[in-house]
C-alpha cells in the first residue's frame, strides 16, 4: 500500500507509554507496542481532571468527557452517538441471588450493538487526524462491525480478517453491509490476529485498529465514568466478560483515573470470567505463572473464544490491583444466564455477555453489596445462529394454549 500513515505523535497533555519499561513511544508504531521492551502501550495524561470538567462536558456520550480523553475540547469526532447506555437494576434475578443492588450496564445499546464503539470512537477520530488511508483489524466478530461503521463515518477504508468459521453471521452481515473488505482464515482468532500484526508491520499503509491499539482502551475506560454517574457511587464488583482482556483493563483504568482526580475516593473489584473452554487468564490468575496460550479456544460464546488475548498482562494488573479475581463458567451455565437475562428481565444479549451473569452464583457476593455487570453485545448479533431453539407452535395446537393463558 502506497499511501503512509504519519505516526509522529505531537502531544498536548498526554503520552504513549510502556506498561512494562515505562519508557514513552515518541511516535505511534505499527504494532502498538513498545520498541525497546516489546510490551504493551498505554495513554497517560497529564495534569488533573475536575468533576467539574469531566462531567460537565457537552456532545454524544463518550465525547462528553473529552476532558479525559487523549484530545483537546473542540475534536471533531468520528462519532455515531455511542456511550451513554443504560445502567438497569435487575429486579427479578437478583432476588434469587439475593442482592440488593444488581445492575447491567448494557453496551448492547451501543450504535453496532456492542462496547466495541466505545474504542472505536475513539481510535478511529485518532487514524483520521493521523491521516491513515486503511483501518485493519482481526476480528470474533464485533469488533469487525464496529471498524466498518466508523470507518464508512470517517471515509477510510477498512479491511478485516475472521476466522472461516465461528463467527456469528449477524456480525459478518453488518461488517459487509458497512462496506468492509472481509478476509476469513483457517484457524482461530489467534491466527486471524497474528496475520494482521504482520500485515502492519510489514506495510505503513494500515492502522492497527484492535485493543493493542491505546486509543481504543482510552475509549473504553468512560464505562467507568458512566457508571459512577449513573449510579451515584464506586461500585464494589464489575463483573465483565473476558476474551481478548481490553476491556476489563479499560474500564479499571477509568476507576484508577477518577480516583487519582479526587473525584472519588475507592475502587470496584473488577472480576473478569472465561467459558471453561476458553480460559487462558483465568489459568494464569489461577496459577499466578503467567499465561499459558491455549491453541483451541472452544464455547459456545464466540465474542470470547480467544486462547491468547493480547492484553492479558494489561487484564491481570486490573484484577490483582483492585483485589478482584478471574473465574470460568461451562457454556451450559452462560446459556441459561443468557435465558433467563430475556425471559425474566427483558434483556436480549448475546451469549459472551451472559457470563458475567452466570459467574454471579459463584461468587457469593454479599446481599448490599453493589454490582454491575456489563453487558458487552446484543443478543440479536447471534441470534440466527440459534433458528433450532426457536421452535413455532402450530396453529391448532396454539389456539387451546393462548386460550388457557387468559386464565392463568
Amino acid at each position: 500500500m502506497s499511501s503512509q500513515v504519519n505516526r509522529t505523535s505531537k502531544n498536548k497533555g498526554w503520552k504513549i507509554v510502556c506498561i512494562n519499561c515505562g519508557k514513552e513511544a515518541k511516535t505511534e508504531l505499527p504494532d502498538s507496542k513498545c520498541k525497546y521492551c516489546g510490551d504493551l502501550l498505554e495513554v497517560s495524561i497529564s495534569g488533573k481532571v475536575g468533576r467539574k470538567a469531566l462531567f460537565d462536558g457537552r456532545g454524544p456520550g463518550i465525547w462528553r468527557f473529552v476532558a479525559g480523553l487523549p484530545f483537546q475540547s473542540g475534536t471533531a469526532p468520528v462519532s455515531l452517538g455511542e456511550g451513554g447506555t443504560p445502567l438497569v437494576r435487575l429486579e427479578n434475578i437478583r432476588k434469587g441471588l439475593r442482592l440488593d443492588n444488581l445492575y447491567a450496564k448494557n453496551d448492547g445499546q451501543n450504535p453496532t450493538g456492542s462496547f466495541k464503539d466505545r474504542g472505536m470512537t475513539v481510535a478511529v477520530t485518532r487514524a483520521k487526524a493521523l491521516g491513515a488511508k486503511a483501518l485493519i483489524c482481526a476480528s470474533t466478530g464485533n469488533t469487525a462491525a464496529s471498524l466498518a461503521a466508523y470507518g464508512a463515518k470517517a471515509g477510510v477504508k477498512t479491511v478485516v480478517v475472521v476466522p472461516k468459521s465461528g463467527v456469528a453471521s449477524g456480525k459478518l452481515g453488518q461488517a459487509f453491509s458497512y462496506g468492509a473488505r472481509v478476509f476469513g482464515v483457517g484457524g482461530s482468532f489467534d491466527d486471524a490476529l497474528r496475520l494482521v500484526l504482520d500485515l502492519v508491520k510489514s506495510d505503513d499503509g494500515f492502522y492497527l485498529m484492535n485493543s493493542l491499539n491505546p486509543f481504543r482502551i482510552e475509549g473504553q475506560k468512560v464505562a467507568a465514568f458512566e457508571i459512577y454517574e449513573q449510579l451515584g457511587a464506586v461500585p464494589d464488583f464489575v463483573v465483565l466478560p473476558v476474551g481478548n482482556a481490553g476491556n476489563i483493563s479499560a474500564i479499571w483504568k477509568g476507576f484508577k483515573e477518577l480516583r487519582a482526580n479526587g473525584i472519588t475516593s475507592s475502587y470496584p473489584k473488577m472480576i473478569g470470567v472465561q467459558a471453561e473452554g476458553a480460559a487462558p487468564l483465568a489459568a494464569a490468575f489461577a496459577s499466578g505463572r503467567g499465561l499459558v496460550p491455549l491453541k483451541d479456544p472452544h464455547t459456545v460464546a464466540s465474542a470470547i473464544k480467544i486462547g491468547n488475548p493480547v492484553s492479558w498482562k494489561k487484564a491481570l494488573r486490573a484484577i490483582e490491583e483492585s483485589g478482584g479475581r478471574a473465574l470460568t463458567v461451562s457454556d451450559d451455565e452462560i446459556m441459561r444466564a443468557k435465558g433467563e437475562l430475556s425471559s425474566q428481565e427483558g434483556l436480549l444479549v448475546e451469549a459472551a455477555s451472559a457470563a458475567p451473569f452466570a459467574a454471579l452464583r459463584k461468587l457469593k457476593l454479599s446481599g448490599n453489596s453493589k454490582v454491575i455487570c456489563v453487558a458487552t453485545g446484543n443478543g440479536l448479533k447471534d441470534l440466527a445462529d440459534h433458528r433450532a431453539d426457536m421452535a413455532i407452535e402450530t396453529v391448532d395446537n396454539a389456539r387451546s394454549i393462548i386460550a388457557s393463558l387468559g386464565h392463568g
